[in-house]
């Protein structure tokens, strides 16, 4: 059986198609429409049409920011893409192709891919840190996602790391941890607009010495490592597994490792109280895909 699976992000939209065993047979991507939820659905209506010539479809499933209600078809919380918010996306899908979807977080589709055929398949307990526009999460208990009562279990994006009271600004993970944050820093440093900049610039910049792109990358990697050490404590898990697009860099976890180790010398005096392994989705950008997927199969086996 073979599902099309679309990774609706705030930057590009991926999709592909993949069978019922975890395959993928197919895969492309394009932007995300910035403005226009009819935009969105017609988009995926287009990848529809051409890949339904080839392919025989059981389903559409969903990875996407935001907290997807798959009672209701909407999908609530917030995200860098605002229309998703309040309208119905499982209707206008299924007006748009014929086909009934489910949908999950991003992050949680990342862990639930990794949980059926990748990182997590040889644990119980991990956490997922999705590194991207923004900072998502996942917690993995006994190998199920944990949603919680209002499904925004593992949204560690919304951490709070530099608190000022006073002028009632709060910096979060996704603040000062994100890729987006990152491309933020590194604008304001040099004075230009944020779209101008990518962070594949930033780090070949960096390489190259620029003054402004290393500062901001060491200030990018001490938030993520001050993030990864308090989570450590919240849960004890048997894995940390890091996705999003910078995983692809193959030294961010050994730079952020770097910064973790300064933070536990002056904690335990050299001692390593705690240090479960770091590690990359094994999937990559694919993990979304796959976890959709599976979220899809799941719901159908429990109906």
């Amino acid at each position: 059986m073979d599902y099309l699976a679309f990774d609706i992000g705030g930057t590009h939209i991926k999709y592909g198609v993949v069978t019922s065993e975890g395959e993928i047979l197919t895969k492309g991507k394009y932007n995300s429409p910035k403005d226009s939820f009819e935009e969105l659905v017609h988009s995926m209506g287009e990848v529809h049409r051409q890949l339904a010539k080839d392919y025989s479809f059981v389903g559409i499933a969903l990875s996407l920011p935001g907290a997807p209600n798959n009672e209701t078809g909407t999908v609530q919380g917030d995200s860098a893409l605002l229309y998703l918010h309040g309208p119905n996306l499982r209707e206008a899908l299924l007006q748009e192709t014929g086909l009934y979807s489910y949908a999950e977080n991003d992050a949680k589709s990342a862990a639930l891919g990794e949980v059926w055929k990748g990182a997590a398949r040889d644990v119980n307990d991990a956490l997922f840190i999705i590194i991207g526009t923004g900072i998502g999460g996942a917690i993995v208990k006994d190998k199920k996602v944990h949603q919680g009562p209002n499904m925004l279990a593992g949204e560690f994006g919304y951490m709070i790391l530099h608190p000022d009271f006073v002028k009632k600004e709060f910096k979060t993970f996704s603040d000062l941890g994100s890729t987006g944050s990152l491309i933020q820093d590194v604008a304001i440093r040099k004075g230009v607009e944020p779209e101008h900049l990518t962070g594949e610039e930033i780090f070949a910049d960096a390489e190259d010495g620029d003054k402004d792109c290393i500062e901001a990358i060491e200030k990018f990697y001490e938030s993520i490592a001050v993030s990864i050490f308090g989570l450590m404590y919240f849960y004890d898990p048997e894995k940390i597994i890091i996705g999003g697009g910078i995983s692809s860099r193959s030294d961010l976890i050994d730079c952020i490792k770097e910064k973790i180790e300064i933070i536990k010398e002056s904690f335990y005096s050299g001692v390593d109280e705690m240090d479960p392994p770091i590690v990359y989705c094994e999937y990559g950008g694919d993990a979304n895909l796959l976890g959709a997927v599976y979220n899809y199969i799941q719901y159908q086996e429990n109906r």
